[in-house]
């Protein structure tokens, strides 16, 4: 099986001009995505952290409403939303082509093997999936976590449609952006194999901080597990696959189990 370090080209054929490209190519991309993100979330996390109160007794609502009452203003904003959360994908697709490369293929995120793809994801989803609802309910209880809401829509025709996108576009722009186009640039800027792990996975746990600890912690680990499946299979659509189902499972079982069951905790 390819690795993503396979088709790159090394640290040291690069000159140093074109090592600032890449690199403020990859900061760019960062700022325009989901390194803006972990900025946000920790200004979230100092906030929630100085706020009367302990952390649990706090909420994170991951899918809200943007306009309460006016159900068909929500749905246009909510697929806005998801849409435009997709461009800084269209622009990795665009940077790897003007590279030389195919595309986002060179991820291994296409359709030339899906059924390969999802029973790899399948099994990723369902062994990260009852650990870290264990680690979540734990960290809760033990004061390092907000309670974490994943959906707040109004109960309309819309709301599973809209819930199962916004889980796609979530496993889309993370696994593409943080997983394999990030992995692919650090090497290519001569990082080692460990510091380009780490560094994946603390970027990943940090756009989660505003759950709390136990979102910084728990989300970092997946990306560590991400990171050693991404490179020994050398395709990104499996895990693609694993972080859409983790997110669909978690945004519509919430929305049906919410206040039915006492260990799920609500606000």
């Amino acid at each position: 099986m390819r690795t993503e370090s396979e088709s790159e080209p090394v640290a040291g054929e690069l000159g140093g001009q074109d090592r600032r490209l890449l690199r403020n190519e990859t900061l760019l991309v960062l700022a325009l995505s989901l390194g803006a993100s972990g900025v946000s979330a920790l200004i979230s996390f100092i906030g929630s952290l100085t706020k009367p109160g302990g952390l649990k007794d706090q909420a994170a609502t991951l899918n809200g409403s943007y306009a309460p009452g006016r159900p068909w203003l929500d749905l246009a904003w909510q697929l806005f939303g998801i849409a435009s959360a997709l461009v800084p994908v269209l622009l990795v697709a665009h940077l790897l082509t003007r590279e030389g490369a195919p595309g986002l293929r060179v991820l291994g995120f296409d359709r030339t093997r899906p059924l390969w793809d999802l029973g790899r994801g399948a099994l990723v989803a369902a062994g990260i999936g009852s650990a870290g609802l264990a680690f979540y309910l734990a960290a809760r209880a033990g004061g390092f976590n907000l309670t974490v809401v994943p959906e707040a829509l109004p109960d309309v025709w819309w709301k599973f449609p809209v819930l199962i996108l916004s889980a796609l576009q979530n496993a889309v722009v993370e696994e593409v952006i943080v997983l394999a186009y990030l992995l692919r640039r650090l090497g290519q800027l001569g990082w080692s194999p460990m510091a380009a792990l780490l560094a994946s996975s603390a970027l990943r746990g940090s756009y989660h901080l505003y759950q709390g600890i136990g979102g910084f912690i728990g989300n970092m680990v997946m990306g560590v597990v991400f990171v050693l499946a991404y490179r020994r299979w050398g395709r990104v659509a499996p895990l693609v696959v694993a972080h859409a189902l983790l997110d669909i499972v978690a945004f519509g079982g919430y929305a049906l189990l919410a206040g039915k069951v006492g260990w799920l905790p609500t606000p």
